[in-house]
């Protein structure tokens, strides 16, 4: 299950030559893959690529009439070694993750894979996740392209230049024999538009005719002494190679007048910002027809010297919009007017800042300086506001969803700390990093997907205070049992490990694991985190049921204190309440549709029963666990309220119990489309709810009464 299906979109995968294209980024991405002649495609998921991996996932069987193999591989190292299989064969391979985190984990094969070369055309679709959107640090993959000398494309964000860059991405990898990154911020991998569709290729050499047919070059092997080697390649052959097509292809782009006394350089992926901020200006239409020349770097490395220098020649000074530090792109420009005696004067960062993302405004502030210092005669539109108001918005952190599993592990982890004192907590990239913030402002650190356990492996020393480690089953299966369980087996860690098992890759939008309950038609599934940590040497392992706070306090306070020597790991079980919703409404709203008779639990508080301390909401944090008026004219503090957003998880009446906070939380039962049965309990049950009330009350005016107070 993933966060949302493509299977009606990825139709659109078959359309022809002449056809027109509607849709979104990421399914122009996968069109132009297949008319490109793909052979395989591997990645891994993570914002923003996330649903270009959901509609691989659902267009399969189309790749797979086309004889195209996709998979969604372990990890990105696991995807990016997948290009090896064009090292040696005219085999066109394509790969994507999620920016500098995703290459961060591939950049072993990656060096490897750029070192040597490629024959087929090797493209890495880097998600670019930079900006205030990002989960993520805020890092280029600009680095990595020079670092390993791989050409990136940063195409204009509209689907015909997407699908281009693709489909020229590949004539630019072989023709260089270098792998080539793609980067898609996430505005280009969502932006919908429409291009004109080519028919899809076959692969002309196939997978099959590569393993029949095996052939070896052991200069392509990173060994002495062929890795000397490769790096006078890189210079003196790939590099020159990969000009020249930038070149005669007419990949980066001249657009608006062909002179001007002032100039703009852009990198291609922030040419929507730019264009709207010279709208506002009077600078530009809607439509891209700018007043002031425009060079957009649809190749942001390696950069072509002589185009640059084309460019500049008459103009007296020119502004470069490249977002992000450090400045790479404004380092290597400099150098090339130096190098050339070029008197251009290049602004950049000084104009612009240096931090965080390039939006409209931002671009507009530092285009307004940028001409009122080199052309103030130019005419801009000064009738709009310059800056914008400033507006205060509350503080709105992120947080669990309502129902979910792992809200419980928490509220546990704190009634345990209130128990034997805090202790030292390491944490994961997942969903459940968002402990670090309130209500439970829980976790010292986080080191990186599946790290969570290696993140306190120096602490393996005996003290007063064992620590505890966090890791999703994402995590677990996609670094963590090696970096982690495995290696607190062999150094014997005598700390706690709790895995959440939630069923799916739950943060990066309900992707299916090797642990998933749901059977899948193409992946083998069903695989037990328990036994796996056995297997690598756990003897001391326990499985909890999330939403049973009791079991999981017990079970962490044991943990926590037990004399067992060794590493200890609880293996916290509860589906994802989000991926269980999109998997049982439509089920459930099919049944009510049929009349069938259905029973769904919620949770509510009694208003006369709530003290207003609201404890409750502090341990819990659950969404529909809210506030409203107090219906006692006499207090003024408001009381607890669930709202009509509850699942029925029970876990707000679990805290209230486990804390000895108050008795106000119940549970009723709502039935839909009730039998006659139904129908007839009810009418005895209020007859005699109502006979008794009557009865109560009449006792209650007769005591009045005889006071002499009615």
């Amino acid at each position: 299950m993933a966060e949302r299906s493509f299977k009606k979109e990825v139709e659109k995968l078959k359309l022809g030559r002449g056809e027109e294209f509607y849709g979104e980024g990421i399914l122009a991405v996968t069109k132009a893959l297949l008319q490109a002649g793909v052979s395989y495609v591997g990645g891994y998921q993570g914002a923003p690529i996330s649903h270009l991996m959901d509609v691989l996932s659902d267009a399969e069987e189309i790749m797979a009439d086309l004889n195209v193999h996709f998979e969604t591989s372990a990890s990105e190292a696991t995807a990016a070694a997948m290009l090896a299989a064009s090292v040696n064969y005219p085999l066109r391979g394509a790969v994507t993750w999620k920016s500098t985190v995703g290459t961060n984990v591939a950049s072993d094969a990656l060096a490897n894979v750029s070192s040597g070369g490629v024959i087929g055309g090797a493209l890495v679709i880097i998600g670019e996740d930079y900006g205030e959107g990002s989960s993520i640090m805020q890092e280029r993959s600009h680095a990595f392209a020079m670092k390993s000398q791989m050409w990136l494309l940063d195409p204009r964000p509209n689907l015909t230049s997407i699908v281009d860059a693709v489909e020229t991405g590949f004539e630019l990898s072989e023709a260089s024999h270098t792998p080539v990154m793609l980067e898609l911020r996430i505005r280009a991998c969502h932006v919908y538009g429409h291009f004109t569709a080519k028919d899809n290729k076959r692969p002309e050499f196939t997978l099959q005719d590569a393993m029949e047919n095996p052939k070896r070059d052991p200069s392509r092997i990173v060994l002495p002494p062929s890795n000397y080697l490769h790096e006078y390649e890189k210079l003196n052959d790939r590099l020159p190679a990969a000009i020249d097509f930038i070149k005669s292809r007419k990949i980066n782009e001249y657009l608006g007048p062909d002179q001007g006394d002032i100039g703009l350089i852009v990198q291609g992926g922030l040419y929507n910002s730019l264009i709207r901020a010279l709208e506002l200006l009077g600078l530009s239409n809607e439509f891209g027809d700018v007043s002031v020349p425009l060079y957009v770097l649809n190749v942001a490395y390696p950069l072509v010297g002589d185009e640059i220098l084309d460019f500049m020649a008459d103009k007296k000074a020119v502004l470069l919009i490249e977002e992000g530090h450090p400045n790479y792109i404004e380092q290597e420009l400099n150098m090339i007017l130096r190098q050339a005696n070029c008197q251009t004067s290049l602004n950049g960062k000084d104009m612009i800042t240096d931090i965080g993302e390039y939006t409209s405004d931002v671009i507009k502030k530092g285009l307004v300086k940028f001409i009122e210092t080199h052309q103030p005669s130019l005419a801009i539109d000064q009738t709009l506001p310059q800056t914008l108001p400033t507006i205060n918005v509350p503080e709105r952190p992120a947080g669990f969803c309502t129902g979910c599993p792992e809200r419980p592990m928490f509220t546990a982890i704190q009634l345990v700390e209130k128990q034997i004192g805090a202790f030292h907590i390491s944490c994961d990239i997942g969903c459940h990093l968002f402990s670090i913030l309130p209500p439970f402002n829980l976790g010292n650190t986080t080191m990186g997907y599946g790290l969570g356990w290696a993140g306190a492996s120096a602490f393996n020393k005996r003290a007063a205070q064992r620590t505890l480690s966090i890791m999703g089953d994402g995590g677990f299966w996609h670094n963590g049992l090696t970096s982690g369980v495995g290696n607190a087996v062999y150094n014997q860690n005598d700390n706690v490990l709790m895995i959440v098992d939630n069923n799916y890759s739950a943060a990066t939008g309900g992707q299916n694991l090797l642990s998933s309950a749901q059977k899948h038609q193409n992946r083998s599934t069903g695989h037990n985190i328990a036994d796996a940590v056995k297997g690598v040497g756990v003897t001391w392992v326990k499985t909890v049921r999330t939403y049973d706070l009791l079991q999981m306090h017990s079970t962490l306070l044991d943990a926590m204190t037990t004399k067992t020597r060794g590493p200890k790991v609880i293996i916290a079980q509860g589906e994802c309440q989000l991926n269980r919703q999109r998997r049982l409404k439509p089920e459930f709203n099919k049944q009510l549709k049929d009349l069938k008779r259905l029973e769904r639990d919620r949770f509510y508080v009694d208003s006369e029963t709530c003290t207003g301390d609201h404890a409750c909401i502090r341990m819990s944090g659950c969404p529909s666990l809210t506030l409203k008026e107090n219906p006692d004219p006499l207090k003024s503090d408001p009381v607890a309220y669930v709202d009509n957003s509850c699942v029925g998880c029970g876990h707000c009446g679990e805290v209230a119990h486990a804390a000895v906070l108050c008795p106000s939380f119940s549970k009723v039962s709502l039935i839909y489309n009730p039998t006659l049965w139904d129908r007839l309990k009810d009418n005895i049950r209020s007859s005699l709810i109502g006979f008794l009330q009557n009865k109560a009350e009449n006792r209650r005016a007769r005591r009045l009464k005889n006071a002499g107070l009615l």
